[in-house]
């Protein structure tokens, strides 16, 4: 005879999974607790457990930490690419800046719904009244801050922070090297400025971050496309292929949470990586910007934890995660730290001290690490609500990135869709977004797409993505 208790979890499993099956309990939703359901069905705790341990498995619910069970979204995961094979070096082509322009220009415009940029607005996503507090009590104490001129390297106590949050990622670092800069941005535009001259080559991953691509343009050099596998992030095969071949001068990459991908580089692939630039003594630029967004409680670390003779730059800042307007952003340079100093004072001087003083004395106080996990759990939540909406609202096959951190979502539409004709259908509707063109230099990606989950999902915001997934099942209709 079965043992009754396996057959209780197993039943209240099957009866779980027909209910997400036929929609009653939806992509996204939260499944009752452990104790409620274990109430309501006259179960043991165990027998609870043990059946959302048996959805777990068939790949219908996850769990959060400190949050609960949650039906993931029936969404399948973009085709992993395939080869090593890499785009020969080559400017960004016009049509692509033009597009990240109008992109640009949406946001000025009054009404427009954004579905398409990594900057999250609110109160929801930032310590505002907390950093207001400290800073007024920081100029009560020295009211003189305001009118001195702030120079280089800034003060001591966020450094100290930035060292020894940095052990977090698994990396080393002294304060007196830590590099203050205007944003993540003004690190990697000095980073480049640094290891490159006019006209050198520079790999990127493929898809990659839309705002390097200007960035590449503007400092004269060429962009080599690197495959960039949705869930293992950046081809290692290519990159020790372009190093061997002389065909790269520099190498840009996010490891951790990649944008847009949203994936993290497995932990073999990042020594493999640290290896390979030491060897062939080409400088790896790190965006670490999302780093600290990462979902796990514990974090992957950088690539930079494996550095042994300082050919990688780490940058970072605390624009997505705590004060975008403070603009304060750093870098570690490595072998490269004396004249990033000096271009940094040659760009900019330094950072205000007033704002660089608040942002250190909230990473002292504890402050910032209960708001980081508050943080990661709701994107984690908006990410999974979005997933289950594009797999309720998008044409059928359409796949979609499961992020391992962040809030931003790639999507490979189904043939018969045009992104860039959707952006431009969407736009005519006051919504923006981010057509897959925007993140590669030779404009690929026409079936693809970036959405963005940092804003509340307010009805605007729903209806706006509902609203684009009908756009894309008009444009695969009327193509067929």
């Amino acid at each position: 005879m079965q043992n009754s208790a396996s057959t209780l979890y197993q039943q209240l499993a099957d009866d779980l999974s027909l209910a997400i099956s036929r929609g009653t309990l939806p992509p996204g939703s939260r499944l009752p607790s452990v104790r409620r359901t274990a109430h309501n069905r006259q179960l043991s705790l165990n027998t609870v457990v043990s059946a959302y341990r048996v959805l777990e498995d068939r790949g219908l619910i996850e769990a959060r930490p400190q949050s609960g069970y949650y039906v993931r979204a029936r969404l399948p995961s973009p085709a992993r690419q395939a080869g090593t094979q890499s785009s020969p070096a080559s400017p960004t082509k016009h049509a692509v800046l033009d597009l990240i322009g109008t992109v640009l220009q949406a946001q000025q415009s009054e009404g427009f719904i954004d579905l398409a940029l990594a900057c999250p607005r609110g109160g929801d996503f930032y310590p505002g009244n907390k950093l207001a507090r400290l800073m007024g009590q920081i100029l009560r104490r020295q009211p003189g801050m305001v009118s001195t001129y702030a120079l280089p390297p800034g003060p001591e106590k966020l450094r100290t922070q930035i060292a020894r949050r940095g052990m977090d990622l698994g990396m080393t670092l002294q304060p007196d090297d830590i590099i203050l800069t205007h944003g993540c941005m003004e690190a990697l535009q000095l980073a480049l400025r640094a290891v490159t001259r006019h006209g050198d080559a520079v790999g990127l991953e493929s898809p990659t971050y839309f705002n390097l691509l200007p960035l590449l343009a503007s400092l004269g050099l060429k962009a080599v496309e690197i495959p960039t596998d949705p869930q293992t992030g950046l081809s290692i095969d290519a990159v020790e292929m372009l190093l061997a071949e002389g065909r790269i001068q520099a190498l840009v990459a996010m490891p951790n949470v990649h944008n847009p991908l949203g994936c993290c580089m497995p932990l073999e692939n990042k020594k493999r990586l640290a290896r390979l630039v030491n060897q062939h003594k080409v400088p790896l630029i790190e965006d670490a910007l999302y780093a600290e967004l990462q979902f796990s409680d514990t974090l992957a670390p950088a690539v930079k934890s494996f550095d042994n003779d300082g050919w990688i730059i780490v940058c970072a800042s605390y624009t997505k995660t705590l004060a975008p307007d403070f603009r304060i952003g750093w870098m570690e340079g490595g072998r490269f730290g004396a004249a990033l100093r000096k271009l940094k004072f040659a760009s900019s001087v330094a950072q205000p001290a007033v704002l660089a003083e608040t942002l250190g004395a909230f990473l002292e106080s504890g402050g910032y690490d209960h708001h980081l996990r508050t943080l990661k759990r709701r994107y984690a939540a908006h990410v999974e609500k979005v997933r289950g909406l594009i797999a309720r609202h998008f044409p059928a096959g359409t796949r979609a990135t499961q992020p391992q951190g962040g809030f931003l979502i790639w999507l490979e539409l189904p043939e018969g869709c045009d992104s860039v004709a959707l952006f431009h259908a969407a736009m005519a509707e006051k919504i923006s977004l981010i057509p897959g063109p925007l993140s590669s230099p030779g404009g690929r990606y026409r079936n693809a797409m970036r959405l963005s989950c940092c804003y509340p999902l307010d009805e605007r915001y729903l209806a706006a993505l509902v609203r684009v997934g009908q756009l894309a099942c008009e444009q695969q209709a009327s193509a067929g």
